[in-house]
């Protein structure tokens, strides 16, 4: 007979970043994993068709944030427009308070896939404090397994209405992938995401930045069942944007 284990959903002890804790702690059948891997997580406790495994979403998912996914776009643009025109208010925020009514809960009204680049000051850019963006950042702003697991979990767990893919100007992991040099390490690994946004480029290094966020964006808003299915229920919205380096202005990519 087929051995069956059980964990909890999320182990709490191995993450020290605090959202593991706000999810109630249920229990997996591993098992499914011996007869493959199953993409999809369900939504609300809703099978995913074919599969074993049931994941049924905390209690608090979409509770967090009243927003639709038009509002919350709106205003990460409107917080740029406050940080290029030199007017933030994240600043006159009491961060201690602030800090105080985090530590137990988050609530993100947006995500942000960022690349790591330091130039690109993510919560600064959208004028956003504590609590306010859920953000991944990864040289070339790629999705990866890892990443869209976190964007899922921002989006299905803590009711995030928006994902932006920001690309920015003079990338350098856009640039190594057009050059396609030899490079030490596992650099490497961050080419093949990228390389279909330097083929749609003809060599010009800020389109191909443009497309690479345009193609992640896409790539997360149709490979990931969790995502396309908060999308099809006007949930979320997932889009792509630029981030000009010199003024600080984030232009959204159609």
């Amino acid at each position: 007979m087929e051995s069956r284990e059980r964990f909890s959903k999320f182990d709490i002890g191995a993450c020290n970043c605090g959202a593991c804790a706000e999810a109630p702690v249920e229990t997996i059948d591993m098992s499914a994993s011996r007869r493959g891997f199953l993409r999809g997580a369900l939504v609300s406790g809703a099978a995913v068709a074919g599969g074993a495994l049931a994941f049924t979403a905390p209690r608090a998912a979409y509770a967090q944030t009243t927003m639709t996914p038009d509002a919350a776009l709106q205003a990460l643009m409107d917080g740029n427009r406050r940080f290029t025109e030199r007017k933030m208010t994240a600043f006159d925020e009491d961060l201690s308070i602030l800090k105080q009514n985090t530590v137990e809960k988050q609530e993100p009204f947006a995500s942000v896939l960022s690349c790591a680049d330091s130039r690109v000051p993510v919560e600064i850019a959208f004028d956003q404090s504590i609590g306010h963006l859920f953000v991944a950042r990864v040289a070339g702003n790629i999705t990866t397994p890892e990443i869209t697991a976190s964007l899922e979990y921002g989006a299905l767990v803590l009711g995030t209405k928006v994902i932006m893919v920001l690309g920015h100007g003079n990338c350098g992991a856009v640039k190594a992938t057009m050059e396609g040099k030899a490079v030490p390490g596992q650099i490497s690994a961050l080419y093949a995401p990228i390389r279909p946004a330097v083929d749609q480029a003809g060599g010009d290094v800020e389109v191909a930045i443009k497309a690479n966020a345009r193609n992640q964006a896409k790539t997360l808003a149709q490979a990931s069942p969790v995502l396309a299915g908060l999308i099809k229920d006007n949930k979320l919205k997932v889009v792509a944007a630029h981030y000009d380096l010199a003024t600080g202005k984030v232009a959204l990519l159609s």
